[in-house]
């Protein structure tokens, strides 16, 4: 049972990670251009004057939501507060310990697949964060919110965006407008449902994406007693986004002429920042440089770098504002997968429709083990 390496899928992951760091390539006749330098990463996340976010999650072209100069539709939302994530990460470890628990009532003995598993509580953890409501409330918007999602996929991995009237754009349109419905009831909402449902969206997908690689990888590579008996959780944490950071590659398109260390870029054309490109560049990342491929969290315990120097957040106003919920609910499940023996139960791919995410990520979980060794309870 192994994982699919990254580097040795095709398409457009292979693109991006065989492009020369050469500061910005055209990856095409016409673009998109590739920035391949931490310098220029940054300057392209954090000049929107110059690189405007390219547009709505829903790929309708509606910018109805835009503000001040942006011409993209995308609002820039204030970072969860500490109060917000310490309610979203309890939500996260009561929702997590019953997801396990219902799996083992209604289906014991069959291998647990970590995305299915996770959807639930991290959106119920996710809404719990972003709103102050009741748990029945809350709980319908997370299924609403999750609906969203699904609805969303077919649209967002089309090559082509569909037509207004298609099956796959009447069906995430509905599921938007029943999200919208459940929101607007919330009594008190200080931010307009249109922009909240569009954070829980990309504050649901993108965790459950990113902890399902986690624990893909922990059950691949499973502490060493002898090597690394005291795995920190933050430090595979950051080892995953490092990796296999779900959100990629993230695009801005050019407001004029650029220049991108002497590369000409015209106004209207697209820009790409990858976080797995910037993540496997020797001078962000401690350890042999011939070895920044493979899965080591505790290459984290040199402290000559500092982690998250790879942008899997982002940077900038349009930064994720959901960064700190996201690390906690993440945190979470490492220190929970430490004190387990999980194991992979089946080949995991690597799917590309919607950033990346493990495809299927089937896991075995045996008894808990404490500090000696000693099998335990779930």
């Amino acid at each position: 049972m192994h994982l699919d390496s990254v580097e040795s899928a095709g398409g457009r992951l292979g693109a991006v990670l065989s492009a020369p760091r050469s500061g910005a390539v055209a990856l095409g006749p016409h673009g998109p251009w590739l920035v391949t330098t931490p310098a220029l990463a940054r300057r392209v996340l954090t000049e929107p004057d110059r690189f405007d976010f390219p547009g709505d999650v829903s790929r309708s072209g509606d910018l109805s939501a835009s503000r001040g100069e942006t011409r993209s539709g995308h609002v820039v939302l204030p970072p969860l507060t500490p109060a917000e994530v310490a309610r979203g990460r309890e939500v996260l470890e009561t929702e997590w310990h019953s997801a396990i628990a219902e799996h083992d009532r209604t289906a014991p003995g069959t291998p647990y697949d970590a995305t299915v598993l996770l959807r639930r509580p991290v959106a119920r953890s996710t809404v719990a964060a972003v709103l102050v409501t009741d748990v029945p409330t809350r709980d319908r918007v997370a299924d609403l919110t999750l609906a969203w999602i699904d609805a969303l996929a077919p649209v967002i991995s089309a090559r082509r965006p569909p037509g207004r009237w298609s099956r796959a754009r009447r069906a995430e349109r509905d599921a938007r407008f029943a999200l919208d419905d459940a929101l607007r009831a919330v009594p008190d909402l200080a931010t307009p449902p249109e922009q909240v449902a569009t954070m829980l969206a990309a504050g649901v997908q993108v965790p459950i994406a990113a902890g399902a690689w986690l624990l893909a990888w922990l059950a691949a590579h499973p502490a060493d007693t002898a090597e690394d008996p005291d795995r920190d959780p933050l430090h595979a944490v950051w080892e995953t986004l490092r990796l296999t950071p779900p959100t990629w590659v993230t695009a801005r398109i050019t407001t004029e002429p650029v220049d991108l260390a002497g590369t000409e870029v015209p106004a209207g054309r697209v820009v790409l920042v990858s976080p797995l490109l910037l993540g496997r560049l020797p001078e962000l990342v401690p350890g042999d440089p011939d070895a920044l491929a493979g899965f080591d969290p505790s290459r984290w315990t040199d402290g000559s770098h500092r982690p998250g120097a790879w942008l899997p957040f982002g940077a900038g106003p349009h930064a994720c504002p959901g960064r700190t919920l996201g690390l906690a609910q993440l945190v979470h499940l490492a220190t929970w997968a430490g004190r387990h023996r999980l194991g992979l139960a089946g080949h995991v791919g690597i799917d590309q429709s919607r950033g990346i995410a493990p495809l299927p990520c089937l896991l075995t979980i045996d008894d808990a083990v404490d500090d000696a060794g000693r099998g335990g309870s779930l």
